[in-house]
């Protein structure tokens, strides 16, 4: 087979957007920065979608849905809001189109212009604050959590698939609270949501912390984040939870009356992830031959190969294996047995390494005589042979150590590439040699923090909620500094 895959260490970008469309998970669109998302990408977004949720009605969140279109003024209300989202709303001014009188197919009808524009949803917060001040007169009816699986436009042009597109998938998350500490409690219980998610089913490694002033979510108070490292020592920030304050109540005028009869401001929070998560779960895994996928989300967690020439050949083989695909669906593992004849083996064998299908069993002549089944293990590369005998039990025992092992890989990966820095020189040397993540000194001031931006393209991803505290100097300017702070160049 071809060597279908640029290599990492050539050019890990064209990797990746090679990796996206050769296994089938997306491709550009005829709509400019925009994607199709393909069956076998969407299955795994499926996947993402329904732990999540099973995790947001835990916490009890319930789904509700909301419009698309936005009133301009709403965006106006709150002035921090706007300003964050006002360069990538996508606007609609007109609601009628007319045959072109000169024959050329359609044209905006100029009669049919709206009185006030609508703004395609860059983000929900204001559409769902007018809604909340219709749900809430006093205490009794808060806390509000509500959560809404949903696409979102923020004009893009500079895209890459799954990490930025203008448009995309995402759940959105926002609740309503009577205090102030309850709001602080759901926007550290959604991160701890979001951390657990993607320790426990993606495999990724995340640090939790908060964003700096300067990187906030526009309109929160506070933003909470997680932020993994994929292979290229880039950081990636896969999820966000926001503490609002009562700023969208106020711009809303969303008010209520408390326990002691006197009216107040709501308080609030917004939390989400995307499919963002998907392009994490590509570059974190993934290697030259292809997609590895932790088991937990593959949408194949086991594929079985027949290798036969005849028909009655087959008929032998099905007879053993069906019983492995009825004792592996009955354990809850989702397995395929292709035996379509338009493909040969070796032929199928590359497919789904490219794929990432975690284990591959394939089973002969040879096998059949002497009860066996060769095993191939996707994510470290390796083939045994084993007995058909107790397969089932084997394989339920291998996608558990799979995950674990993808999981332990990216963190010592991540340890690697962790470093404390003092110096600013050292700094920019081993960001440009070394990447990753580096623990440094920084003065607190939003000067400096441009500073750094501006001359090496690193940002600070968070400060650590589990920072250790330690008195130091900013590596730039020199002035005091109680703890190191996280920076890595991003997506």
């Amino acid at each position: 087979m071809a060597k279908v895959l640029t290599s990492r260490s050539e050019n890990y970008s064209q990797w990746y957007n090679d990796l996206v469309i050769k296994a089938d998970l997306a491709e550009n669109s005829a709509v400019r920065g925009c994607m199709v998302i393909k069956p076998y990408g969407y299955a795994i977004w499926e996947k993402i979608q329904a732990v999540l949720d099973g995790k947001f009605k835990e916490t009890g969140h319930q789904n509700a849905y909301f419009p698309l279109l936005i009133p301009k003024s709403f965006l106006s209300k709150e002035a921090d809001h706007v300003e964050g989202f006002a360069k990538e709303c996508a606007v609609v001014t007109h609601y009628r189109l007319m045959n072109d009188p000169n024959g050329k197919g359609v044209v905006v009808d100029p009669e049919a212009r709206l009185e006030e524009e609508l703004i395609i949803r860059p983000t929900s917060e204001t559409i769902i604050w007018n809604t909340y001040k219709n749900w809430i007169q006093s205490y009794r009816d808060l806390p509000i959590l509500v959560n809404q699986w949903a696409n979102v436009m923020r004009w893009e042009m500079r895209t890459r698939l799954f990490l930025r597109t203008a448009e995309f998938l995402w759940q959105e998350g926002h609740t309503a609270h009577a205090t102030e500490k309850e709001a602080l409690a759901e926007t550290e219980q959604m991160i701890n949501v979001y951390g657990d998610f993607a320790e426990g089913w993606m495999a990724v490694p995340v640090l939790k912390g908060r964003k700096t002033e300067s990187e906030r979510f526009a309109g929160a108070l506070d933003t909470y984040c997680i932020e993994a490292l994929m292979q290229d020592g880039k950081a990636l920030q896969a999820g966000t939870s926001h503490f609002l304050g009562q700023n969208f109540a106020k711009a809303f005028d969303v008010k209520f009356a408390n326990k002691e009869g006197k009216e107040d401001y709501v308080w609030a929070t917004s939390w989400g992830v995307s499919t963002r998560l998907m392009g994490a779960l590509v570059m974190a895994h993934s290697d030259d031959h292809g997609l590895v996928l932790p088991p937990k989300l593959a949408p194949i967690q086991v594929v079985i190969v027949p290798i036969y020439r005849k028909e009655e050949e087959l008929a032998k083989l099905t007879e053993v294996i069906a019983p492995i695909v009825a004792k592996l669906k009955a354990k809850g593992i989702s397995v395929k047995f292709d035996d379509s004849d338009n493909r040969k083996p070796g032929w199928k064998f590359a497919e789904y390494e490219l794929k990432g299908v975690p284990v591959r069993l394939a089973m002969g002549a040879r096998d059949l005589e002497n009860g066996t089944v060769e095993l191939a293990r996707r994510d470290i590369l390796t083939k045994e042979t084993v007995a058909v005998d107790g397969v089932e039990d084997l394989i339920e025992n291998l996608l558990e150590e799979i995950q674990n092992s993808i999981f332990q890989k990216a963190l010592d990966f991540r340890t690697e590439k962790t470093t404390k820095v003092d110096s600013y020189d050292e700094f920019k040397e081993l960001l440009e040699t070394k990447t990753g993540f580096f623990l440094a000194h920084w003065d607190g001031t939003v000067e400096t923090e441009e500073k750094i931006k501006n001359e090496t393209k690193a940002t600070i991803r968070c400060i650590p909620f589990d920072n250790e505290l330690e008195e130091g100097v900013c590596m730039v300017t020199g002035k005091p500094s109680k703890q190191r702070v996280v920076f890595a160049k991003s997506y």
